[in-house]
């Protein structure tokens, strides 16, 4: 019987557990390695951020919560943090390949070569990651292991068919090697990845020169020139070969692009306006694509002939920087981006003082996928004018998707001081503050969206996760609560009411939140179920019984709602029905020890016939018990009683 009263009490630990929170007391740091296991594979950014918070909710000093730790170090530019995370990671979870693997990257960016080669090494025995076998090829060919170097490179380029610099490397080696034609090859390839690989122009036609192929060394550089005019490198080797050539006017120019000419020639050539007879017909090709506004629409012959105007004018004044700039407009609104890019960069080659000829650069750079490229143009847009909204938003969103947390905070917020009217990127400081653990910035950030958004579901929602871990529940319920005015069906912000309904214990509450959810959801049993459990606790029955009754029409099987029924019988005293329930419910899972006990206990203890059986017997045993009185009586008096009976027999 006391069994029986202990699984009738039940129900509240139930509310608590089994329907609100999903276990206590369980060792869940193999789930957290698990889960540690599967970001990589991760790429929408609030999914890793949930799964990162789920990690450190669950194991937060265990292998994997400092293996989080270290990848969120890693993103705000913290490597020595990282590197000890990732340690402490290791000291616990010695067998661990993703820890020891991007350990070993750090290691390798730091120039700890040894110690990356040995972090590397065990990150690849288990995972064949292509940035390991990247930073594994790049120290091997420095250490002249060609053949290994070979095949890590190799490794990465079946993955990494974007990163030029696989190729390059693997280029490299084949250069020492003497293999010269495998090196053109993988060259060629790097180009494919990247067209304009500075270090597969320069390889390429270094290879040519070798050859002593002056015509394809050349061709191969001006290609390099084209993309990359800022390469003093690629002008030099031009020089030598013009010289070789005997082309010395050309040479001596080439020269001066590479940074050898004369200073005080190239500082006139660059700073003095050009001559008064000229400069009119300077400025009337530049003039005109200036005065249209870029939204109105030219032909193509139009196009043509300012294009045509402003080649004139560049051929008699090749440093005429405002002739650049408007090619490179012309060029872009005609949809020739790789022109338009030469232009721009010729213009930048000249000190153009216009932020926009930067940022319209970074913006082409950005559209093939140059972030490096784009980086650079947009911090030259903002170094020309810091007030460049445009450029420093552009710039925050690459830092962002790069990891880079503490550059971007700082791009997001100059660009809020200049448009502080902008919730949509409120809300992306915000979010980066929460994933940085800022959390008082955070909601700082998310006020500031809903004050000018109060309607707002995502910033509702992630303030009230905020506002819930730190324990301030009242304002938590009141966010989550605007959020479902906007969006009744979202289950993840109902569970989290739930529990924090739970928590405060505030059950009539939790009542409405489940009936509201059971009837937005009515094909879900496991609505129904948990609606019953909230009205068994209440000790509604009727409703309670109604409610899983409800979950089983759905899923005749649903073992857990079985369970329930069946203790809720036994505790009605509906004995009958409580057994064939829990029967239903073993039957349905197996493993559901309350269902196995609570039978057993029924048929112990509440079966009609041993009870009938165990009456009987207890009033035989106070017959057997009253003899059993009369005849330790009779035997302790037994002298007396003969005597007196002889004493009878003398008198008659």
């Amino acid at each position: 019987m006391p069994m029986i009263r202990t699984y009738l009490a039940l129900p509240c630990a139930v509310l608590m557990l089994t329907g609100f929170t999903w276990g206590f007391g369980a060792d869940k740091c193999p789930k957290a390695l698990e889960l540690a296991g599967q970001l990589g594979a991760l790429r929408d950014e609030a999914q890793v951020r949930q799964a990162e918070a789920e990690i450190l909710s669950i194991c937060p000093d265990g292998a994997a919560g400092h293996y989080v730790t270290a990848l969120q170090f890693e993103r705000v530019g913290n490597l020595d943090g990282a590197i000890a995370e990732y340690r402490k990671a290791l000291q616990l979870e010695r067998s661990f390949p993703l820890a020891s693997g991007n350990l070993g990257l750090l290691y390798a960016q730091k120039g700890m070569n040894d110690e990356a080669s040995v972090e590397l090494a065990r990150g690849l025995a288990t995972v064949s990651n292509p940035k390991y076998h990247k930073a594994m090829a790049m120290i091997l060919a420095e250490r002249k292991v060609y053949p290994l170097a070979i095949y890590h490179f190799n490794e990465a380029g079946r993955e990494l068919t974007s990163d030029a610099s696989v190729f390059t490397g693997l280029a490299e080696v084949y250069v020492a090697m003497g293999q010269q034609g495998k090196a053109l090859e993988e060259y060629r390839r790097a180009l494919t990845a990247d067209p304009n690989s500075e270090k597969a122009h320069l390889g390429i036609a270094a290879i040519h020169l070798e050859r002593n192929d002056l015509n394809k060394a050349l061709d191969q550089l001006k290609k390099g020139a084209l993309s990359s005019p800022q390469n003093r490198e690629i002008h030099l080797m031009m020089a030598d070969i013009y010289a070789k050539k005997g082309d010395k006017k050309q040479a001596e120019y080439e020269k001066f692009l590479g940074g050898k000419g004369k200073p005080a020639a190239s500082a006139a050539a660059v700073v003095t306006p050009p001559p008064a007879a000229p400069a009119p017909a300077a400025a009337k090709p530049a003039a005109a694509p200036v005065a249209r506004p870029a939204a109105e629409p030219q032909s193509r012959a139009e196009l043509d002939k300012a294009i045509a105007r402003l080649k004139a004018t560049i051929k008699d004044q090749p440093d005429g920087v405002a002739a650049y700039e408007e090619l490179g407009n012309l060029y872009r609104s005609a949809g020739m981006d790789n022109e338009a890019i030469a232009a721009y960069k010729e213009a930048a080659y000249r000190n153009s003082t216009s932020s926009d000829v930067y940022l319209n650069l970074g913006i082409l750079y950005e559209k093939q996928d140059l972030l490096d490229e784009a980086v650079v143009a947009y911090k030259q847009a903002v170094q020309v004018k810091p007030q460049n909204a445009d450029a420093r938003l552009r710039l925050a969103d690459i830092y962002l998707n790069r990891g880079s947390n503490a550059q971007a905070v700082e791009q997001y917020g100059e660009f809020l001081k200049l448009r502080p009217n902008s919730p949509d990127i409120q809300l992306k400081l915000a979010r980066l503050f929460a994933r940085t653990k800022e959390t008082n910035l955070a909601i700082e950030g998310y006020l500031a969206v809903l004050k000018q958004s109060p309607d707002n579901a995502d910033a509702n929602r992630e303030i009230a996760a905020l506002y819930k871990a730190k324990g301030l529940n009242d304002k938590a319920i009141d966010h989550y609560r605007r959020v479902l005015v906007q969006q009744k069906d979202d289950v993840e912000t109902r569970n989290a009411l739930v529990s924090l309904y739970v928590k405060d214990k505030r059950y009539d509450e939790i009542t409405e939140l489940l009936k509201g959810t059971a009837e937005i959801f009515p094909d879900d049993p496991n609505n129904h179920y948990k609606l019953g459990l909230i009205y068994d606790f209440k000790k509604d029955y009727e409703n309670a019984i109604a409610s899983y009754k409800k979950a089983l029409a759905l899923k005749p099987d649903h073992a857990r709602s079985l369970n329930a029924l069946g203790r809720l019988y036994l505790k009605t005293g509906r004995l009958t029905e409580a057994k064939e329930t829990l029967e239903a419910a073993k039957k349905a899972d197996p493993s559901l020890e309350e269902a196995s006990v609570l039978l057993n206990n029924i048929r112990d203890e509440f079966s009609p016939e041993p009870r009938k059986i165990s009456s009987k017997i207890g009033s035989k045993s106070k017959k057997s018990k009253a003899k059993k009185a009369k005849k330790t009586k009779a035997s302790k008096s037994g002298k007396s009683t003969k005597a007196e009976k002889g004493k009878a027999k003398k008198k008659q």
